[in-house]
């Protein structure tokens, strides 16, 4: 590994000031896991590594069943799946968060880390996406918000300038009736990269699905969402036929490749099955979320 500069700001004013100055030849550090091996392997490089854990509004978790969700860019996973009302409230953010690597992983690995390595095969990704998620970005010039699915442009890049870095990860609170779930394929149960990833999200009412997400990991040069699967679920009721509908679109706006992780061919069709899979406990997590809640005694 080279060697580099290292600097642990306190403040957001004191880290986007070191980035305005050093640009391209810094990287942030938030969990580590990507950037630490991808030095080592010298796959990146940096004059200086800026240290966010210590930045107050990066290392936030804070959730209001009104607002939302707010996820500082350094809050490790491990934070957000035990986190109970965050975990029954955003239920494929947690099905993805708790399948990145193992345990010791978890408690390092951060979503901000996970969506500026911008891997067309990350976990949290297609859950985000489904889940409506937007991005801060802050800078010395200031900050700006926008949809996540505007932040990927191709594998490992993204629209983040060199003086950037992302503050916060914002999810809406679910409407009535919500449900999401996350599914990905791989060889072994962890510490593997998808070979496909599909999130899916529904909201029922009165038996019909009234909003629908679908979204696709490893399967394009980054994650996408597939509107035309969501079309063909709104206004309809929850069937077997339905989910094989969408299945289909999803299919078609996947971009599989043949590597040593797998044959276009069988991504295509994990794609399929997958989005059945997931539209299916998306929906049975809807259904639930109908039922009345116990009272206290």
């Amino acid at each position: 590994m080279q060697a580099f500069e290292y600097v642990a700001p306190r403040s957001l004013d004191e880290a986007t000031h070191v980035l305005a100055h050093v640009g391209a030849e810094a990287r942030c550090l938030g969990g580590g896991t990507d950037l630490i091996a991808q030095m080592r392997e010298g796959r990146r490089s940096a004059r200086v590594v800026v240290d966010i854990k210590r930045i107050p509004e990066l290392d936030a978790l804070k959730f209001d069943p009104i607002h939302g969700l707010t996820l500082g860019a350094a809050v490790p996973c491990s934070r957000i799946h035990s986190h109970g009302a965050v975990a029954a409230a955003f239920p494929g953010l947690i099905d993805a968060v708790s399948l990145i690597g193992g345990i010791a992983i978890q408690n390092r690995a951060s979503l901000g880390g996970n969506i500026c390595t911008a891997s067309p095969a990350g976990d949290s990704l297609p859950a985000l996406l489904v889940h409506n998620a937007h991005v801060l970005l802050a800078s010395a010039q200031g900050t700006r918000r926008l949809p996540l699915s505007a932040f990927f442009v191709g594998p490992g890049k993204t629209v983040l300038r060199p003086d950037e870095l992302v503050v916060q990860i914002e999810l809406p609170a679910p409407p009535a009736g919500f449900g999401a779930a996350y599914l990905r394929f791989t060889p072994r149960n962890e510490m593997d990269i998808a070979v496909v990833g599909v999130g899916a999200a529904v909201v029922l009412e009165n038996g019909l699905i009234t909003q629908a997400r679908v979204a696709l990991g490893a399967v394009a040069p980054t994650p996408i969402l597939v509107p035309e699967a969501a079309e063909a679920l709104v206004g309809k009721a929850p069937s077997p036929e339905v989910f094989a509908d969408a299945a289909a679109a999803a299919q078609r706006a996947a971009q599989p490749i043949t590597d040593m992780r797998g044959t276009a061919e069988q991504r295509r069709h994990l794609v399929g099955v997958l989005t059945w899979r997931a539209l299916q406990r998306a929906v049975e997590r809807a259904r639930v979320s109908q039922l009345p809640q116990p009272t206290a005694q």
